[in-house]
């Protein structure tokens, strides 16, 4: 599938009407290409996401989805409940490789590497990327075995190497003045937006080339989610970032560039300020905006 820069003819397959709703047009089946800004296509991407589709048996979850995540920034996906953002995010990591019922058409590219190529060691590839869900979900063991947890299956016995992984994963997620001297705790001790950073803290512990985040505030109160943001603002650059919110607000604060979805259908992808100041598609507005979804 082509995507279209802003100043490319929009088409549908199947034609519709003149002066139909593109959203509508995608609910009774027709297929529009998405619109996407012309800066996306100037930044390096450590995931390039290639016509990709994904059935749930006779269900298609995923249209067409191309875009290209770009280094070193924030993405976040957006879009209603049941658009297909979980389901793309999973399909970055093969979490949806569990489920009997999936088959996948396309292709995605991990820093040039396919994903789904015949061969790949799943495990592996797990191993360069992070995941954090939308419930944190500590180890039941201390706090420092769940950090330096990675580093162990992958064959790590230095004390001096897991403490120094340690701690330099728990000051990255902007936890240690707060566990260093609880390290040896359970981590189930501590509060549920403490427990969401050291699931950040173990995630970035491998250095991970991307971060998948699936709405990792859901489950957290404002002060919690406040401190997770910033975490987010503080890992930009290092990492690859590629998140679902629910959070038209956190959308805008968090990340660099945004993807509207809707339907399993990419809609609209642009830098986050472009798309929520002056969106190129009228959809894409209403759904920010409120006015549907």
């Amino acid at each position: 599938m082509n995507t279209l820069t802003a100043t490319d003819t929009l088409t549908l397959e199947p034609p519709a009407p003149a002066g139909d709703d593109r959203l509508a047009a995608i609910a009774r089946g027709g297929q529009f290409d998405a619109v996407v800004h012309p800066a996306v296509d100037r930044e390096d991407a450590t995931l390039e996401v290639r016509d990709f589709c994904l059935w749930y048996g006779p269900k298609k979850a995923l249209h067409h989805i191309g875009m290209r995540i770009p280094r070193g920034k924030v993405t976040a996906l957006i879009g209603p409940s049941g658009c297909g953002k979980s389901t793309l995010l999973r399909s970055v990591n093969r979490i949806n490789d569990l489920l009997d019922t999936v088959r996948i058409e396309g292709d995605m590219l991990l820093n040039g590497d396919s994903i789904y190529a015949p061969g790949v060691d799943v495990i592996e590839l797990r191993k360069r990327m992070g995941m954090v869900f939308q419930k944190p979900n500590p180890f039941p063991m201390s706090v420092y075995e769940n950090v330096v947890y990675p580093r162990r299956i992958d064959g790590e016995r230095s004390r001096a190497a897991l403490a120094e992984v340690c701690e330099r994963s728990l000051r990255r997620a902007a936890l240690w003045d707060e566990v260093k001297d609880r390290l040896q705790e359970s981590a189930m001790s501590l509060s549920g937006g403490q427990q969401q950073r050291l699931c950040i803290a173990r995630a970035i512990a491998a250095e991970p080339e991307v971060l998948l985040m699936d709405e990792p505030c859901s489950a957290l109160d404002p002060i919690a989610t406040n401190k997770i943001e910033n975490l987010i603002d503080e890992l930009r650059g290092r990492y690859t970032i590629l998140i679902v919110t629910h959070n038209m607000q956190q959308a805008s604060r968090t990340s660099d560039y945004t993807a509207f979805m809707y339907l399993g259908h990419l809609v609209e992808y642009g830098p986050t300020a472009d798309l929520f100041r002056k969106p190129r598609l009228r959809e894409t507005e209403d759904y920010i905006t409120g006015r549907f979804g």
